[in-house]
């Protein structure tokens, strides 16, 4: 099995971004967001926030990106769609807004055709079977997402928008804001100034629509983007205005735990051979809230019409097979993560950024080397020889700002004081093995190649008997300290898997359940799957070393079934549903 698989979050050179706080300070560090993905000419094209141009793939695994200064570098949440056969891109624009038209793409050739009359943030266009084209936005904790015709030829509106989606936190669960869905306390002057504007309220945003036979799904993305909550819920229609429907089993796109967090603000597309997937932004936001990643899943279309997406283990290796595929049965590479509170050491590290952090399960937090000088290195113990497939190296962005040059020529963003770096930065990474921790084989280097992969993942060509794995700085961007949020090592351990658990809990209100159950022995984690029927458990939230969890996300007046499928090493033991 190699060359076919991929890590959430992807791999892919995201760009820099200068940052300038409202409130004083300043970041540099990398982002992407608010993902588009379309197939044109069997291609996929990914156009993303603040990425100075857009990706482009023959596979959806290798993604190569292209710059452009012919649309916007720094309007956020670009749209792309194919509009009578070429691409249609438009962007977020507090002012009115601008639609760019492209034949070939790849060379750059992307023309401003028309103004728009509207000013719009969050836009997505859409073009029904009949040819009709419509417009959707919005991105606000007060105002609806809202849709209108477009005329084809000026792409002005044609009518009056219509108002399609507002916020229901008293009956839908995952619109509430906070982490885990407890409420944001807020500090200081800029928590003073943001409770008065915001308060609780969620930001709905995001809307892409996807016709299938005779239904038009209009998703929409809630409760925010830093919280790991952040997800996609769907409303289906008659028509391309409506009327729309709310359904139950939103949010279809929800990631709230694991390494990383966050699935969305993104699009759902077909590959060239029928499968459906999704792509949405996943958060780190230490740095700064925009601080974000994108990532690929899974998804499709139940035989009740339903629109879901498999994000069990969603940041585990995931296989995208040439060919049509069973999303729930076929999608995992069926390795285990073999690093979580592995033994570590390094050569140097600063205070307050210890080795364990590079195995903690969190993109949050990370070990940082005490020079940066090339050559610091991380080594992992797996405490036993186990059957490693797969490595993935994910670094952080560590006190950027005084290494990163003030630059004037910078792209800038009209919202805040932004700007994107224009140039790649290199990741130059050293990765070797053993079982021994005395010789050691090389199984990935970019030394020397100025190589830009933040989130490296490394399949080996053959799987290998592994105890210890070395990660070997070279240059780092802008010259800034080694800095590891994840050193994850994949494959099978020996031994066998843990026992199955049952949980039990209850409804403390419409929307929240309470689930305990009885650890497993020589669990190291488990899924907690969930949904509207014992058939249907599309939802999930992974946790390690846990026996309980509070779930939020729930609709009100609606059942539900939990199944908690406990793992280690050596694989998964899936659980009964149960009804709670």
């Amino acid at each position: 099995m190699t060359g076919r698989i991929v890590c959430n979050p992807l791999d892919l050179d995201y760009r820099y971004q200068d940052v300038r706080g409202v409130f004083g300070g300043r970041s540099v560090h990398r982002e992407a967001a608010d993902p588009t993905v379309v197939v044109y000419r069997d291609r996929y094209y990914m156009f993303a926030s603040m990425t100075r141009g857009f990706w482009h793939s023959d596979d959806l695994v290798t993604w190569t990106h292209q710059p452009s200064e012919r649309i916007p570098a720094t309007d956020y949440a670009p749209d792309v769609r194919e509009v009578d056969g070429a691409l249609l891109f438009t962007a977020s624009r507090r002012s009115k807004g601008r639609f760019f038209r492209s034949v070939e793409p790849l060379d750059d050739d992307f023309e401003e055709i028309a103004p728009s009359d509207i000013a719009f943030w969050d836009p997505d266009t859409f073009q029904d079977d009949d040819g009709r084209l419509y417009l959707y936005w919005g991105c606000s904790h007060k105002e609806p997402i809202q849709g209108v015709e477009l005329d084809r030829d000026t792409l002005q509106s044609i009518g009056e928008p219509a108002a399609l989606i507002s916020a229901d936190t008293d009956s839908r669960g995952w619109e509430r804001t906070g982490d885990d869905y407890v409420p944001v306390e807020r500090t200081g002057l800029a928590g003073k100034v943001m409770d008065a504007y915001i308060g609780d309220a969620p930001f709905i945003e995001g809307a892409y629509v996807n016709r299938v036979g005779d239904r038009y799904y209009l998703q929409y993305a809630g409760p925010g983007t830093q919280f790991n909550t952040y997800a996609d819920g769907c409303f289906v229609g008659a028509g391309p205005l409506g009327p729309f429907e709310y359904d139950q089993n939103s949010p279809f796109s929800s990631k709230p735990g694991g390494f990383i967090t966050g699935a969305g603000h993104g699009s759902t597309f077909q590959d060239r051979h029928g499968n459906w997937w999704h792509v949405a932004t996943m958060r780190i936001s230490v740095n700064a809230d925009f601080e974000r990643r994108l990532g690929l899943f899974p998804a499709g279309f139940d035989e009740d019409g339903v629109l879901f997406c498999n994000q069990n283990f969603a940041d585990y290796p995931m296989q995208v097979p040439d060919r049509a595929f069973d999303p729930w049965t076929e999608a995992s590479a069926g390795w285990m993560l073999l690093s979580h509170r592995a033994a570590t050491t390094a050569s140097s590290s600063l205070p307050g950024h210890a080795p364990e952090l590079a195995t903690d399960e969190s993109v949050r937090t990370w070990w940082v080397a005490g020079s940066d000088q090339p050559g610091e290195w991380l080594c992992v113990d797996l405490g036993d020889e186990a059957t490693v497939h797969a490595l993935q190296v994910n670094l952080a962005d560590h006190d950027l700002a005084p290494r990163a040059p003030k630059r004037r020529d910078l792209h800038r963003a009209t919202l805040g004081k932004r700007a994107v770096y224009p140039d790649a930065q290199p990741t130059e990474l050293r990765v070797e093995v053993s079982t021994d921790s005395a010789e050691w084989v090389t199984v990935h280097d970019t030394i020397g190649t100025r190589a830009d992969a933040p989130h490296a993942f490394v399949e080996l060509e053959e799987p290998r008997r592994v105890r210890y794995v070395r990660v070997t700085s070279g240059v780092m961007p802008f010259g800034g300290h080694f800095a590891v949020s994840g050193l994850r090592v994949f494959g099978l351990a020996d031994g066998p898997k843990p026992l199955a658990v049952t949980p039990t809990g209850k409804r403390t209100d419409e929307l929240t359940a309470r689930l305990a159950w009885e650890p497993a022995p020589g669990a190291v984690g488990y899924n907690v799957r969930y949904g509207t029927s014992p058939g249907k458990l599309y939802h999930s939230w992974l946790v390690y070393e846990r026996s309980e969890l509070v779930v939020g996300s729930l609709n009100a007046g609606v059942p539900y079934w939990f199944a908690v499928d406990s793992f280690n090493g050596a694989g998964v033991t899936e659980g009964t549903a149960t009804r709670i």
